[in-house]
C-alpha cells in the first residue's frame, strides 16, 4: 500500500473542497500495539472500583456538556449533520454517558442456594478485557459513546476504529475521554479496512455498526476466534399506514424519517406501505411533506436534509430513482455539496433495489396493500428487520395484526427513526448479529457470567 492509498481525508460534505483533516493510516501492527497497551492497562481500571469508575465517566459527560457548542459545529461541518440534529445528538451523547456512570454501582450477580451441605453458590459478571469497536460516521459522537461508555463502566478497556469520514469527530471524543481516564483504556485509532481487520483480529470482544456485507465479516472474523461479537448493520424499514391513521400527522412522521440527515440513518424509513384506502390520501399528504423539506447547507437551524456524505453515496441515491415513476423529488440541487432532494416513488417493479437494498439516502417507494396482513408480508419481504413505523388509532390492530412483524423494534405512530438509549437496540436476520446493544443489554455483551461455588475448607 502506497502512502496515497493510506491516507484518510475528511472532507466536508456541504463543501467538498474543505479538508478537515489528512492523516496517515498506521496499519496493522499499530492496531495491535494499541489492543496490547489497552489490555496492559485495563487491569488497574476495574481494580480502581465502582466509584472510580462512575466518577470518571461522570466527568466525560460533564465534559461533552461543556464543549456542546464546539462538538456540534465539528459534527456539522464533518459529517453533514444538520445543525438541529448535531445538537440533539451531542446531548443525547452526554446523556449516555452519565446513564452509564451510575452503572459500576449496578450488581453483578446472584447468591444462589447450594444443591447440597453448606457453602455458597454464585454468579459474577466479569468484562472480557479489551473492547474493540468499529463505528459508522453518521452518529459519529453518540454512536462510539453508546459502546463505550458500557464497555468502560464493566471494567474493559476501549479501543475505538471510528470511519474515516468520521475521523475528526472521534479525535475530539478521545481528546474529552482521555482526560477522565488512566492513559491506554480509551484509545482512538484512525483508519480504515486494514486496521479493522486487525482489530477485530486481537480484541477480547467486538462490537461493529455499519454495512451489512462488512459487518457479516466482522462477525465471521470474531465468531471464528471465539469471541463475543455483535454486528448492527442494515435496515430496509417500513412505515405500515391503516386506513384509520392521522394521514397527515402519520406523512409528518414519514417524512421525517424519509429525508431527515439525507435519510442516512439505519433507521431511517425506505418502504412506506399504503394500507387499503389510505393509499390516496397518504400519497398526496406523503408526497406534499417532503416538498415542504427544507434541503440545504446543515449549518442553517433550518436544514433538515443536508448533503449526502460523498459524491458515491449521492450517485447510489440518484441510480435508485432511475427509471421510475416519482412523485417528488428526483433531483440533485445545484451547489458544491453532495446533494439529493427527497424522493418519494411508486410503482415500484418486484425485484427492484429499492426493495431489496439499504439505499442509505433520501428515498422511498410507496407501496399498496390490500390489508394489515398483506403490509405484514410486503414488510417481512426484505433479508433486513430493523424497525417498522405502524400509524393507526387502532390499539387492536397493533396488539393482534402486528404479531408477525419480523423487525427487532416497532414504532406505533412514531417516525422509525429516534430511539432510547436506556433500552435494548437491534433488529431481525440481516440487521443484526449477535447481542442488543444499549440499556443494561451492552453491559452484559461487555461483560461474561461466572459461577463461584465456595465450600467450607472443613466440614464442621
Amino acid at each position: 500500500m502506497t502512502a496515497t492509498e493510506s491516507l484518510i481525508t475528511s472532507r466536508n460534505p456541504a463543501d467538498p473542497s474543505d479538508v478537515l483533516l489528512q492523516v496517515q493510516a498506521p496499519g496493522a501492527f499499530a492496531a495491535v500495539d494499541a489492543v496490547e497497551r489497552a489490555r496492559a492497562a485495563q487491569p488497574g481500571w476495574m481494580l480502581g472500583g465502582a466509584a472510580a469508575r462512575s466518577a470518571a465517566l461522570g466527568s466525560v459527560a460533564d465534559a461533552i456538556d461543556a464543549a456542546a457548542t464546539e462538538l456540534t459545529a465539528l459534527a456539522v461541518r464533518e459529517v453533514g449533520k444538520p445543525l438541529a440534529e448535531a445538537r440533539a445528538e451531542v446531548a443525547r451523547t452526554a446523556a449516555i454517558w452519565r446513564y452509564y456512570a451510575q452503572a459500576p454501582y449496578e450488581p453483578v450477580g446472584a447468591v444462589h442456594e447450594t444443591a447440597a451441605g453448606p457453602g455458597l453458590l454464585l454468579t459474577r459478571r466479569r468484562p472480557h478485557g479489551v473492547a474493540g469497536l468499529i463505528t459508522p460516521w453518521n452518529f459519529p459522537f453518540a454512536i462510539p459513546s453508546w459502546k463505550a461508555a458500557p464497555a468502560l463502566a464493566a471494567g474493559n478497556a476501549v479501543v475505538l476504529k471510528p470511519a474515516p469520514e468520521a475521523t475528526a469527530c472521534a479525535g475530539r471524543l478521545a481528546e474529552i475521554v482521555q482526560r477522565a481516564l488512566p492513559a491506554g483504556v480509551f484509545t482512538v485509532l484512525p483508519g480504515g479496512a486494514t486496521e479493522g481487520n486487525a482489530l477485530v483480529s486481537s480484541a477480547d470482544a467486538v462490537s461493529f455498526t455499519g454495512s451489512t456485507a462488512v459487518g457479516r465479516a466482522v462477525a465471521r472474523g470474531a465468531t471464528a476466534r471465539g469471541v463475543p461479537v455483535q454486528a448492527e448493520m442494515g435496515g430496509l424499514n417500513a412505515a405500515i399506514v391503516l386506513p384509520d391513521a392521522d394521514i397527515e400527522q402519520a406523512a409528518a412522521h414519514i417524512a421525517a424519517a424519509i429525508a431527515g440527515y439525507a435519510g442516512q440513518k439505519c433507521t431511517a424509513t425506505s418502504r412506506v406501505i399504503a394500507v387499503g384506502a389510505a393509499l390516496d390520501p397518504l400519497r398526496e399528504a406523503l408526497s406534499e411533506a417532503l416538498r415542504a423539506v427544507v434541503v440545504g447547507d446543515p449549518s442553517d437551524a433550518a436544514t433538515v436534509s443536508g448533503p449526502l456524505i460523498n459524491q458515491h453515496a449521492r450517485e447510489q441515491v440518484c441510480d435508485a430513482w432511475h427509471g421510475l415513476s416519482v412523485l417528488t423529488g428526483g433531483s440533485m440541487p445545484d451547489g458544491p455539496g453532495w446533494y439529493a432532494a427527497p424522493t418519494l416513488v411508486e410503482k415500484v417493479p418486484p425485484g427492484h433495489r429499492l426493495l431489496s437494498e439499504e439505499v442509505f439516502g433520501p428515498v422511498a417507494a410507496l407501496l399498496p396493500a390490500e390489508d394489515v396482513a398483506h403490509a405484514v408480508r410486503i414488510t417481512n419481504s426484505v433479508p433486513y428487520g430493523l424497525v417498522t413505523s405502524v400509524h393507526t388509532a387502532d390499539l387492536n390492530t397493533v396488539l393482534c395484526g402486528l404479531d408477525q412483524l419480523d423487525t427487532g423494534m416497532i414504532r406505533i405512530n412514531a417516525p422509525s427513526t429516534g430511539v432510547d438509549f436506556h433500552v435494548p437496540f437491534g433488529g431481525a436476520k440481516a440487521s443484526s448479529h449477535g447481542p442488543r446493544e444499549q440499556g443494561r443489554a451492552a453491559l452484559e455483551f461487555y461483560t461474561s457470567s461466572r459461577t463461584y461455588t465456595l465450600s467450607p475448607a472443613k466440614a464442621t
